[in-house]
């Protein structure tokens, strides 16, 4: 997709001629033209890998890089050859365990040190030894930054870009050069920012990328600087945003509209501080609703399971509420919304859900219908006759006025409506649990769970350890069954939230325990109520077991 660079690249010795040539051979201005496709460039291994709480080990690593493929983004960042180990065994093992039939694998890196030369630089050889075809360099495009982070000038940070582009396309390298802090250089010193993009475009660059590192741009300023910019240069425009003030995805938009052809983000968002453009919102947005070609049209279904495998594999909870692919994006709840939505879809839905992966929910509370009730009853696939529905609502109202909170328990709500319909889970049956909780002079704390359960007519009685009551009643229940679910061992909750209902009455209040499980593809939610917090915990985990054994059972082709 790259325009003709302004001249062909040079060796590393001559690197310098060629980013001073370029500074006074200025393009031919071009028309702001909206592209018919982008590039999507995921950062998620190494960008998104730098948010508080995400680590990923080299075999995470790989697994993430499987699904961005499956998902077909164009490029996929690998991380920093030579900064640290991981990243040099990534690199080292992605040769012979990625088979990468879409995308391509990017490792990125820095320009050259001031005042040294780019063949000697341990950087740029490491990104040459890294065996990518593709690379992605960082520069400094603020004045503010050389002089002060760099501590040199500014003719030398021209040098320094235009030299590591120059060496890396004379080793045979496609180069991606990453112009940092790109929007406020601009507003702060225009002449020098230009000045690092001509010399990197005449050095052979493919893309310039245009980064908002500081992610304070806004989508209005975006708009002038890209104005700006796009007619003064050949090469094809990138960039990157940060979300700090909320624009990643907009500011996106807004710079492909106005001739960008690559767009680099994060699956989910990730990134350091508030996260990189979330590449599950700009995709769809920009295919859906702009008309750009971005991933393989028939793969943008694999959106919704791309989101939430990779959330599993960075061990971070999906956010329900994230646009296209959340749980919560075609949930509805109202009685009007859920009425018009049965009639004409379109009503309150943006898109087809299904056009990313998704599906439509209906969302079930103590205000709910019997219309609303029908629906959900019909999105599980369960005949409700109208004794049902009223023993269902009636249920509902009686239990949510106890404290349960169903619409936030999907889990938890379809077992309630089985049983309405006549379904009695047959996994197992709870004769006594017993939890036993030792605080020994040392400090120290041992905690036991027994359960004694009836398993297709047999009385089992296990007991087990953990590191609380929860998890030793889990433990023991697992012991208990898994032997005759082996499919047991691929569910494990998520989370777990606790809530006081009624804080006046302190220690003897009602809680409210909400767990969140997963068999690695479905996510589901279950809840209990009760004085007593190891009984309330008791009755979500109950529920996540059968609920997990349920589905697992039914995509194997059991009862």
């Amino acid at each position: 997709m790259s325009a003709e660079p302004l001249g062909a690249a040079a060796p590393a010795d001559g690197a310098h001629d060629a980013g001073v040539v370029a500074l006074h051979n200025h393009p031919v201005p071009r028309a702001l033209a909206m592209p018919s496709s982008v590039d999507i460039y995921d950062t998620t291994l190494r960008d998104g890998s730098q948010q508080e709480g995400l680590s990923l080990t080299v075999d995470d690593k790989l697994r993430v890089a499987e699904q961005l493929d499956h998902l077909g983004v164009a490029y996929i960042e690998g991380g920093w050859p030579g900064a640290n180990p991981k990243d040099a065994e990534f690199f080292a093992r992605a040769p012979a365990e990625l088979r990468l039939g879409t995308s391509t694998l990017v490792a990125f890196g820095s320009t050259r040190r001031p005042h040294a030369r780019a063949d000697t630089d341990e950087t740029l050889r490491q990104l040459v030894a890294a065996g990518t075809s593709a690379v992605c360099i960082v520069a400094k495009a603020w004045d503010h930054h050389v002089t002060e982070a760099l501590r040199t000038d500014l003719d030398e940070a021209v040098r320094m870009a235009a030299d590591s582009v120059a060496f890396l396309r004379h080793a045979g390298l496609r180069v991606f050069f990453d112009a940092e802090h790109f929007f406020d250089g601009y507003r702060a010193n225009p002449e020098f920012s230009l000045r690092v993009l001509r010399a990197a475009e005449g050095a052979g660059a493919e893309v310039l990328v245009l980064c908002d590192t500081n992610g304070g741009t806004l989508p209005h300023e975006v708009e002038r600087v890209l104005s700006e910019v796009v007619p003064v240069t050949s090469t094809d425009i990138g960039v990157h945003f940060h979300n700090d003030g909320g624009c990643g995805v907009a500011n996106s938009l807004t710079a492909v509209r106005l001739g960008a052809k690559q767009v680099q983000g994060c699956v989910n968002g990730y990134g350091e501080r508030t996260g990189n453009a979330d590449l599950c919102s700009a995709v769809p947005n920009l295919a859906l609703k702009m008309g750009v070609r971005t991933i393989p049209a028939e793969r943008l279904e694999r959106l919704t399971s791309v989101s939430h495998h990779i959330a599993e594999l960075v061990n971070i909870a999906p956010d329900p509420k994230q646009p296209y692919v959340g749980t919560s994006a075609f949930a509805h709840k109202a009685g009007l919304h859920t009425s018009a939505i049965a009639r004409a879809p379109d009503a309150y839905e943006h898109v087809p859900p299904a056009t990313v992966g998704n599906g439509t929910r209906f969302v079930v509370s103590e205000l709910s219908g019997r219309s609303t009730l029908q629906l959900k009853a019909a999105e599980l696939g369960l005949d409700l006759d109208s004794p049902a529905l009223s023993d269902v609502l009636q249920r509902l109202k009686h239990l949510e006025h106890q404290g349960f909170h169903f619409e936030v328990a999907d889990g938890s709500l379809e077992l309630l409506m089985r049983d309405a319909a006549g379904w009695t889970q047959p996994f197992f049956t709870l004769e006594s649990f017993r939890v036993s909780v030792e605080h020994r002079a040392n400090g120290e704390f041992t905690t036991e769970a027994t359960v004694k359960i009836h398993v297709d007519g047999e009385r089992v009685i296990r007991t087990a350890e953990g590191n609380g009551p929860v998890n030793a009643l889990d433990a023991a229940l697992r012991e208990a069954i898994g032997s005759k679910y082996p499919a047991l061992a691929g569910v494990h909750l998520t989370d777990y939230k606790v809530r006081v209902l009624d804080t006046d009455r302190g220690t003897a209040a009602v809680t409210r325990v909400l767990l969140d499980t997963t068999d690695g593809d479905r996510l589901w939610s279950t809840i209990g109520v009760s004085a007593n917090i190891i009984e309330a915990s008791w009755q979500a985990l109950s529920d996540s077991i059968v609920y997990g054994l349920l589905h697992t059972q039914a995509s194997e082709g059991g009862d």
